[in-house]
């Protein structure tokens, strides 16, 4: 077995998160066009409900990172296979694992709304989906700031389903993290995280700089996905 994890944090419930509608009208497929009067109030109203009623979370661990041939890494008592993660995490020593959630709150609403008004479940989805994204790049520059004080480097953000990371390693990312016990993420028989409106990540540490910039959609090798950033 590798390495525990060294050092692990909770963030504080609830922080303030902004919800980029660029951000909520790209999930919904509009592209370059511009949707009516109708649908932008629409996606107001429904920002403004997403941000009453999310939890926002996280939990964090470093751990010691070994890449080896092939593909096969050690992320501290984790081994996966992952060409596209391993030159991901090129020259980093040690790794950062995350976990963040939106809370079951926001699953309620889209359950009642999936029941008696499809529109608004359709931009809720889409409007809670670009806050997790924008919540995790909060949590990953205040980290970054943290380690480049100390003289170390992000790399960008790298979760299970990107490119040829398998969902197989949520359990164990999870496990190793507690993230059930403390931030109340659980999986589905199918791998999928509860609440679904949850991310998991791997964060390498370097020594060599490279400031962290690159979101997830750039990360990501699946440029056939209909939800790209263009």
């Amino acid at each position: 077995m590798g390495e525990r994890l060294e050092r692990m944090e909770t963030g504080a419930e609830g922080p303030v998160v902004p919800i980029d509608q660029r951000e909520i009208l790209r999930y919904l497929g509009y592209g370059r066009e511009q949707p009516d009067e109708q649908i932008l109030a629409l996606v107001e109203s429904t920002i403004a409900e997403v941000k009453r009623t999310a939890r926002p979370r996280h939990i964090t661990g470093e751990c010691k990172l070994e890449l080896m041939p092939d593909g096969e890494i050690a992320i501290g008592s984790i081994h996966v296979v992952s060409r596209s993660l391993s030159r991901n995490l090129r020259d980093c020593e040690r790794a950062v694992l995350l976990a963040a959630t939106l809370g079951t709150e926001i699953d309620y609403l889209l359950y009642r709304y999936g029941r008696f008004e499809m529109s608004r479940a359709v931009v809720l989805q889409a409007a809670s989906a670009a806050m997790i994204e924008t919540y995790c790049d909060m949590v990953c520059e205040e980290l970054a700031e943290r380690y480049e004080a100390k003289g170390l480097y992000l790399r960008p953000r790298f979760s299970p389903g990107y490119g040829d990371l398998s969902l197989s390693c949520q359990p164990d990312l999870l496990q190793e993290l507690e993230a059930g016990k403390r931030i109340g993420i659980k999986l589905t028989e199918s791998l999928l995280m509860t609440p679904s409106k949850s991310v998991s990540a791997v964060v390498g540490v370097s020594k060599k700089p490279h400031r962290c910039e690159v979101k997830g959609c750039e990360a990501c090798g699946k440029t056939d996905c209909l939800y790209r950033r263009i």
